[in-house]
C-alpha cells in the first residue's frame, strides 16, 4: 500500500519535470533557431513586407513617379480603378490567357510525363528534352518565338506553309503567346508529374493486370485518382502563374501593347500607368486590387483542398 501511494505521488511529480524540461528545450530550440532564420525574416520583411505596406499607402495618395508632393486622397484612386473600361479589358485579357493556358499546360504536362515515365530506351534525354525551355529566361524564349512567328521568315509559317499574321492581327496575337508559354513553361508541371508518377506503387497496376483491367482503366482508376493532390497543385500553380502574364506578352510584341490593345495584361496596365503616365498612387490601387484577387485564388484553393481531405475521411 505504502510503495503504491509513493509511485502515485512520484509519477506526477515526473510527468511535470518531463513537461518543463521539454518546455525549456523548446525555448532553447527556438531561441538557436531564431537565428538561422533571422536573415531570411528579415530580408522577407525588407523586399516583401515593406513594399506591401509601402503600396497600400500610396494607394491612398496621388503620388506621381517623383514621390514629392503627394496628398491623400482616400479611396478615388480605388474608385476610379474600379470604373476604368482599359483596366477591366486588361483584366479580361490576362483571365482569357489564363483560360487557355491552365487546361492545356495541365493536359499535356500529364502526357509529358507518362511518355517520359514508361519510355523504357533514352529517359534521361527525353527528360531533358521536356523541361529543359522551362530554363530559359523569359526573354530569351519570348524572342526566339517572335521571330518563329515573325510573317515571312518565321519558321512557323514557313513549315506549314501558313500566311498567318501572329503578331499583327489581334485574332491570333493571344494565341501566340499562349503557344509559346505553354512551350516554355509546361516542362515545371510536367516534373511535378513525373515525380508523382515515379511515387505510385507498382503493386496496384500489377494486382489491375491480374483482375484484367487494360491500360485505359489503369489510368482512368489509378494513374488519375493517384495524381489528384498534384493535379490540384498544378493547377493552382498554373492559375496564379498565368494571371500575371506580363514578359513574355511585352516582348513578343516589341513592348506593346500588342494589335489593338489585344495582348495587354493586367500587369502591363499596371506598369503603364505607373511608369508611362508617372500614376504611381493609381498604380499602386491597382496593384492593391490584383493582390486581392491573388489572395482570393489561393484561399480558394486552399478551401477547396480542406473540403476534399475531410470527405476523404
Amino acid at each position: 500500500m505504502m510503495a503504491t501511494s509513493a509511485q502515485t505521488v512520484v509519477a506526477p511529480a515526473r510527468a511535470r519535470t518531463a513537461a518543463a524540461s521539454a518546455t525549456v528545450r523548446r525555448k532553447q530550440g527556438f531561441q538557436h533557431g531564431g537565428w538561422f532564420v533571422a536573415p531570411f525574416l528579415a530580408l522577407f520583411a525588407l523586399f516583401v513586407i515593406w513594399p506591401l505596406l509601402r503600396g497600400v499607402y500610396l494607394s491612398f495618395t496621388d503620388a506621381n513617379i517623383s514621390g514629392e508632393g503627394a496628398s491623400f486622397v482616400g479611396l478615388d484612386n480605388y474608385r476610379e480603378a474600379l470604373n476604368d473600361s482599359a483596366m477591366w479589358d486588361a483584366l479580361g485579357h490576362s483571365a482569357y490567357f489564363t483560360l487557355l493556358v491552365v487546361p492545356c499546360i495541365t493536359v499535356l504536362a500529364f502526357l509529358l510525363a507518362m511518355l517520359a515515365h514508361h519510355i523504357e530506351r533514352g529517359k534521361w534525354l527525353w527528360r531533358l528534352c521536356f523541361f529543359a525551355p522551362f530554363l530559359l529566361p523569359s526573354t530569351v524564349a519570348a524572342n526566339m518565338w517572335q521571330w518563329l512567328f515573325t510573317q515571312g521568315i518565321g519558321l512557323v509559317n514557313e513549315t506549314f506553309g501558313l500566311t498567318t499574321p501572329w503578331l499583327t492581327d489581334k485574332s491570333y496575337a493571344m494565341l501566340a503567346i499562349v503557344i509559346q508559354t505553354l512551350w516554355w513553361t509546361v516542362g515545371f508541371s510536367f516534373l511535378l508529374y513525373l515525380a508523382a508518377l515515379q511515387g505510385i506503387p507498382d503493386h496496384l497496376y500489377e494486382a489491375a493486370k491480374l483482375d484484367g483491367a487494360n491500360a485505359w482503366h489503369r489510368i482512368v482508376h489509378i494513374t488519375l485518382p493517384m495524381l489528384r493532390n498534384i493535379t490540384g497543385l498544378v493547377i493552382a500553380l498554373q492559375i496564379l502563374a498565368s494571371l500575371q502574364l506580363f514578359d513574355q506578352a511585352v516582348v513578343m510584341m516589341d513592348f506593346g501593347p500588342g494589335p489593338e490593345l489585344s495582348t495587354r495584361s493586367f500587369v502591363q496596365y499596371t506598369l503603364e500607368q505607373g511608369f508611362t503616365s508617372y500614376r504611381v498612387g493609381y498604380a499602386s490601387a491597382m496593384s492593391i486590387i490584383f493582390f486581392v484577387l491573388i489572395a482570393a485564388v489561393a484561399l480558394a484553393r486552399m478551401a477547396l483542398l480542406r473540403n476534399r481531405e475531410e470527405g476523404t475521411r
